[in-house]
C-alpha cells in the first residue's frame, strides 16, 4: 500500500508540473498576441484625422505660387500665415509654393480644438503669383471629425472648387454655422467677408 501511495504522489506531481508548464506557455502566447496587435491599433489611430474640424486647400502641384488659407472661428481672431494659432483654430502647414518646400504637394491645413457654436469662415488668398498664370484653381475640403467618439468615421462636410483670378485676391470659399457640435442645416453660403486684414509688413510698410 505504501508503495502504491508513493507512485500516486509521483503521478500527481507530474500532472502539476505539466499544468504549470501549459499555463506558462499560454501566458507567453497571450503576451505575444497582444504585442502583435498593439502596433496595428496604433497605426489605425494615427491615420485618424487630428482636430475636430479640419480645413485643407490644394492647388496644382506643378505651378509655383503662394496660396494662403485663412480661417476664423466664432469669437476668435483670424488664423493664417501671419497668425498661425488662435484659441480654436491652428494653421498646421503654410505652403510657399516651390520655395523652401521638400514636398511637391501644394497644400495648407488648419484644424480646430473643439467646435463652439457660431459661424466659421474659410477664405483663400493669392499672396504671390510668382511664375504661375491666372486663374489659380483651388480645391477646399472641410472635414468633421468626432474625436470623442472614435467609432464614428470622419466625414467631409464640404468639397468646393474656387478660382483666384488676380494677385492679392482674397476669396471666401464658404461660411457655415455650428450649433451643439452639429452643422446647422442650410447655413452654408459664400457671402464675401475679408478676414485676413491689412498687414503692413507684406507691402514693405506702405
Amino acid at each position: 500500500m505504501k508503495k502504491q501511495n508513493y507512485y500516486a504522489d509521483q503521478d500527481d506531481s507530474g500532472l502539476d508540473f505539466l499544468s504549470i508548464t501549459l499555463l506558462v506557455f499560454l501566458a507567453i502566447v497571450i503576451i505575444i498576441i497582444q504585442h502583435i496587435a498593439v502596433p496595428g491599433k496604433k497605426e489605425e489611430e494615427s491615420t485618424r484625422p487630428q482636430g475636430n474640424l479640419i480645413v485643407e486647400i490644394f492647388w496644382d502641384d506643378e505651378i509655383d505660387c503662394d496660396v494662403d488659407l485663412w480661417v476664423q472661428a466664432p469669437g476668435d481672431k483670424p488664423v493664417g500665415y501671419s497668425n498661425k494659432g488662435g484659441i480654436i483654430f491652428n494653421l498646421l502647414r503654410d505652403d510657399l509654393g516651390k520655395n523652401s518646400d521638400v514636398s511637391k504637394r501644394n497644400m495648407e491645413v488648419a484644424y480646430t480644438r473643439g467646435i463652439p457654436d457660431g459661424e466659421y469662415i474659410i477664405n483663400v488668398h493669392l499672396f504671390n503669383l510668382k511664375s504661375a498664370s491666372l486663374p489659380v484653381a483651388v480645391l477646399a475640403i472641410v472635414t468633421l471629425n468626432d474625436m470623442e467618439d472614435g467609432k464614428k468615421p470622419a466625414r467631409q462636410i464640404l468639397v468646393s472648387n474656387v478660382e483666384l483670378t488676380q494677385a492679392k485676391q482674397e476669396l471666401t470659399v464658404v461660411r457655415f454655422t455650428f450649433k451643439d457640435q452639429k452643422l446647422v442645416e442650410n447655413s452654408l453660403h459664400r457671402v464675401p467677408k475679408n478676414i485676413r486684414g491689412f498687414d503692413p509688413g507684406e507691402f514693405g510698410g506702405q
